[in-house]
């Protein structure tokens, strides 16, 4: 392996053999995105109104508490990835880790409080 270029540092390593996996993850929660959305402006729709009690009573229901959390978890996911991808094109040296970092605590905390308010809703309190 040559020492004087970049090229020369990486030949013959190979992939990192994550690429893949994070694109495929990347388009399964966009797909479920997608189907999830449809369902919360479907169900949104159909509601008689849109006062506090008629959308408490809507969360409140199993299915509808259910959705609601994966769609939460998926949108997070989701995004978190997007994000990744971004710092990872743009930003270089130790700034590239504080940030990653930063962003999956943020990410993880958005979609904690979220999931968390849904269950409240869901189980009375």
């Amino acid at each position: 392996m040559g020492n004087g270029t970049h090229i020369g540092q990486v030949r013959g390593l190979g992939s990192a053999k994550h690429g893949a996996h994070h694109w495929l993850v990347q388009r399964f929660t966009a797909i479920g995105n997608l189907v999830l959305v449809l369902w919360f402006v479907f169900s949104l729709a159909t509601l008689p109104d849109y006062s506090f009690s008629t959308v408490h009573a809507w969360l409140s229901g199993p299915i509808a508490a259910t959705a609601m959390v994966l769609l939460i978890v998926s949108t997070f996911w989701h995004a978190r990835l997007g994000m990744q991808v971004m710092i990872e094109d743009y930003v270089h040296g130790a700034n590239r880790f504080a940030a990653i970092v930063l962003l999956n605590l943020i990410f993880f905390a958005a979609g904690v409080f979220g999931v968390v308010s849904v269950i409240r809703i869901a189980l009375g309190a």
